[in-house]
């Protein structure tokens, strides 16, 4: 997974995973703990296949402990605005979080099942009708982690028990021809 530098830093793989692509890096830190704790919307990855693919290709190195400005300087602003906010990364190592995520205007409302690297497990989309329609990881092409230190989700937060009962009275998805 990593290589030991001259100072005792390890080098670790981390993803900005915005969807459709994302920023590779590797990062040099004293832990995958401490980049994902000073950084916004990043992950280490501890994939050992994805490790070694990564290591053929030509991605920028960068220390975590590097002055500003450089290529995470974003990341940690973000993560330093969230760290005083109420609900910082009360969702950190849970099982399993349960979510309500009101997405557009028209009323439609996605409630979530996420893992504890923050990745949807199961969805249930609600209509502005009323309408409900689930989907799990295999129906979706894209599926990058919602950061979970964010205090922006805890006022998300919904029980499972809510969660399990919209999945019940859902519908599957459609699957096009």
């Amino acid at each position: 997974m990593s290589q030991l530098d001259e100072v005792g830093k390890t080098r670790y793989l981390v993803l900005h995973d915005y969807g459709m692509g994302g920023l590779w890096r590797w990062v040099w830190a004293d832990s995958a703990e401490e980049i994902v704790s000073a950084c916004a919307e990043v992950e280490v990855i501890r994939n050992p296949d994805a490790v070694r693919r990564a290591e053929t290709w030509d991605l920028e190195e960068v220390h975590l402990d590097a002055p500003d400005p450089n290529p995470l300087s974003s990341f940690r602003v973000k993560r330093d605005a969230q760290r005083g906010q109420p609900g910082f990364a009360v969702l950190v190592r849970r099982d399993r979080v349960y979510l309500r995520r009101p997405e557009f205007e028209d009323g439609e409302v996605f409630l979530m099942e996420l893992g504890p690297d923050g990745r949807r497990l199961r969805q249930v989309e609600i209509g502005p009708d009323g309408g409900a329609v689930r989907t799990s990881v295999e129906d979706w092409p894209f599926n990058a982690p919602f950061d979970l230190h964010d205090p922006q989700y805890l006022a998300m937060e919904i029980g499972r028990g809510d969660f399990e009962a919209a999945w019940q009275r859902a519908h599957r998805a459609s699957t096009s021809p």
